[in-house]
């Protein structure tokens, strides 16, 4: 056989392989083209959102490129990637193994036995081991993230993954804190209670701990919805009240929880932590309107006029400003702070989460927090922080 006879069949038995469902990767190298510090491409088969794709990483000298195609669209990439540099191939298939190679003018093709003879599972990059299973969960099914038999419904793959982040933070955090025979946590504004519910099944279920899990939220129709699936799913110790953060008594709170409370109703919920000496406050803030209009009262009078008049930049100061005076004052009430992503973009804008966990060694250098607070308010031109004035500092 001729160079594009050897190709030809080795293309066949790849489409073949995917047909039949042998098809385990395939690996590219010896690579002489034009593609400056291009070395390998591997490929594997994957299922995105249902969809069976293939996944061809290109790998370069310092870095790493991923991406999917269509099994036919893949069929071609590898066929032109051997017409366009690579010198040498690999198929793995459960059947066998298929290698063909250009050595000098010539072609070789050579087949043995398979190398990977177990059946490969589809899968995107790793199998996630996610804390909350989507089988056997009634409140998945009844807040239509599930049907009945325990299958995630296509449109609500995204919030079954922000489901498990937000749970894979906390269970971190959780360990963090003094053990408690007996929780008592607080979710500020939880909404149809997806993440409520979560948590609670997370520290009850899974580690086993005495958990007392109440939702706070202002719409009467949330909360009345809330409460019937908790009675539903027999999950006795989680119940919703209708109210807002501000007149809720956080008294012996031990977790206080606040996702995407607006403007300054994040510094009430903070205060509400502070105040019931909570072992851990987290809080994604949402929507910084406080600081902002406190800012635009002296951005044309300080040195960030270049930036301030500029509405996305003076939204984005705003943000880091507003949240950097809570970390000051949660570490002036003896917390240790941490502030890091929440979830992606792709599925909120806001993703900023702003962790306190009480600490008996911090709160020592009270003084030099209030005067950094104090210069930062002069530097920004604010007159007042909420979370401030709650404290009276």
């Amino acid at each position: 056989m001729n160079q594009q006879e050897h190709l030809a069949t080795f293309i066949k038995a790849f489409s073949e392989s995917l047909q039949d469902n042998s098809f385990v990767k395939i690996s590219l190298g010896n690579y002489k083209g034009t593609e400056e510090q291009l070395k390998n491409i591997y490929i594997k088969r994957v299922l995105i959102k249902k969809d069976e794709k293939l996944s061809f990483t290109y790998r370069y000298k310092t870095r790493d490129i991923v991406k999917n195609f269509s099994l036919s669209e893949g069929i071609n990439a590898v066929e032109n990637a051997l017409q366009e540099g690579f010198n040498i191939a690999t198929l793995f298939t459960n059947k066998f193994d298929l290698i063909i190679e250009k050595l000098n003018q010539k072609t070789v093709l050579r087949k043995t036995d398979s190398s990977n003879p177990k059946a490969i599972s589809l899968e995107h990059d790793k199998a996630k081991n996610r804390l909350i299973k989507p089988q056997e969960k009634p409140y998945l099914h009844e807040l239509k993230i599930t049907d009945e038999a325990g299958n995630v419904y296509k449109n609500a793959q995204d919030k079954y993954r922000q489901i498990n982040h937000y749970v894979e933070i906390l269970s971190t955090l959780i360990k963090d804190i003094p053990t408690q025979n007996h929780l008592k946590v607080a979710d500020m504004g939880s909404g149809k209670g997806y993440l409520t519910f979560a948590l609670y099944d997370y520290l009850t279920n899974v580690l086993k701990l005495e958990a007392a899990v109440t939702g706070v939220e202002f719409r009467p129709d949330m909360v009345a919805l809330c409460n019937n699936i908790a009675q539903n799913t027999g999950f006795s110790t989680l119940n919703f009240v209708e109210g807002t953060i501000e007149d809720y008594d956080s008294t012996g709170t031990n977790i206080l929880i606040a996702l995407h409370a607006c403007d300054t109703a994040t510094d009430d919920a903070i205060y509400k932590g502070i105040t019931a000496n909570a072992d851990l406050i987290v809080v994604a803030p949402c929507c910084h309107k406080q600081i902002r209009r406190e800012i635009e009262k002296h951005k044309a009078s300080n040195e960030l006029d270049f930036l301030t008049k500029y509405g996305i930049f003076l939204e984005r100061q705003a943000e880091m400003v507003t949240d950097g005076i809570r970390a000051m004052i949660l570490e002036y009430f003896g917390y240790k702070t941490k502030v890091f992503q929440f979830i992606s973009d792709a599925h909120t804008p806001k993703n900023v989460l702003v962790v306190g966990i009480k600490s008996p060694n911090a709160g020592s250098k009270r003084e030099e927090i209030l005067a950094k607070l104090k210069a930062t308010k002069e530097y920004f031109g604010i007159e007042y922080h909420h979370l401030e004035r709650l404290f009276k500092l």
